[in-house]
């Protein structure tokens, strides 16, 4: 298993500390379903360390922030976490809506949350955590961030999670359908994964810049979200479940249209194709099923090329990293967050 580049073991403590102080405002047991969620605490309430993110999101607002600092301001980077802590929460409420949506008992090498409580709960779980996160941005009022600044990024946030919500539905969209193309599939993910990556990264810039000038961040963000989500469809099917606490070829069992699936529904004889759309619209995937359509995969070399795929924006996003107004002495994180989200197994 690759390890993380240094600048997420450098944060993900402070990260931890500040979702953990902004969970902790509540104290009925919904709360403690969040905890469980996060990895705090297990479905008993005892603590410990469960299995947590990796925190990329807050990691990429935090380096926006620092990165864009003056070399004078460096002491102030308690300003951006309550910015880190929120983005990191939406994140956390999408995954626990998702799992409701797609039925996955697993996350993280552990039982869901709806698999636990239920669904409804859960879904007042994930909607209370997105409240948190919102709340979480008026705390920067406490470090004497502008009432102007806060609402600049409270919006760069929300439409953020507006674009994920609009991807979401696309994506479910697309399991009735017959037909999607790799142009819809891509335009899914920008929303669905890229708006938040991009969203984290804009929200820790504009901080410290100014609003117009948060374009090359923008796009550096959108690149990269799009080959971090085309990574995780390559592990979504080909991952181990060693590493990605998911079964093997876990969306070929969920039947999802993912970006290797919609390329072989492209790309496949019409014979391969038939067979593949009725096999997804089986109730439940069987074994020689999933072997069937495993191969379907291999015979249009549908890994080779999202791997391609993933290269291609991968390339486009570090093209951008030059163009960045960053502190010198930060292009390396760049550019070693990028390297490990392009061959990142976990």
């Amino acid at each position: 298993m690759q390890e993380l580049p240094e600048i997420f073991n450098r944060f993900k403590d402070d990260i931890d500390k500040e979702m953990q102080s902004i969970i902790s405002a509540g104290s009925l047991p919904l709360y403690d379903m969040l905890k469980y969620h996060m990895g705090w605490i297990d479905e008993k309430g005892e603590s410990g360390d469960f299995g947590k993110g990796k925190f990329l999101r807050a990691t990429l607002c935090i380096l926006a922030y620092i990165s864009t600092l003056k070399e004078e301001e460096k002491e102030k980077i308690s300003f951006v976490m309550p910015l880190a802590g929120s983005i990191e929460l939406i994140h956390n409420f999408s995954l626990i809506h998702d799992d409701i949506q797609d039925n996955d008992r697993q996350r993280r090498h552990r039982p869901t949350l709806w698999s636990i409580w239920g669904k409804p709960q859960a879904i007042n779980a994930g909607t209370t955590m997105k409240v948190l996160a919102n709340l979480a941005v008026t705390r920067l009022g406490n470090y004497g961030i502008s009432c102007e600044k806060q609402l600049e990024v409270f919006r760069i946030i929300n439409e953020s999670c507006l674009k994920m919500l609009e991807g979401q539905y696309l994506d479910i969209e697309f399991e009735d359908k017959s037909e999607v193309s790799l142009d819809e599939y891509i335009t899914m993910i920008e929303r669905k994964t890229a708006s938040l990556i991009e969203g984290a990264i804009l929200i820790g810039a504009a901080l410290n810049i100014k609003e117009d000038e948060l374009e090359k961040f923008k796009k550096f963000g959108n690149f990269l979200g799009i080959a971090f989500q085309i990574r995780d469809d390559i592990l979504g099917i080909w991952g181990s479940q060693d590493k990605t606490g998911k079964p093997h070829a876990s969306d070929i069992l969920k039947k999802k249209k993912s970006f290797p699936i919609v390329y072989t529904l492209n790309n496949a004889p019409d014979k391969i194709k038939r067979s593949l759309l009725k096999i997804y619209e089986s109730k439940r995937i069987t074994g020689s099923q999933m072997s069937k359509v495993l191969k379907y995969l291999e015979d249009v070399k549908a890994k080779k090329f999202c791997e391609e795929k993933c290269r291609y924006y991968y390339e486009l996003a570090v093209n951008e990293i030059k163009k960045l107004p960053v502190s010198q002495n930060y292009f390396q994180s760049y550019y070693e967050i990028s390297d490990f989200l392009l061959i990142r197994d976990f």
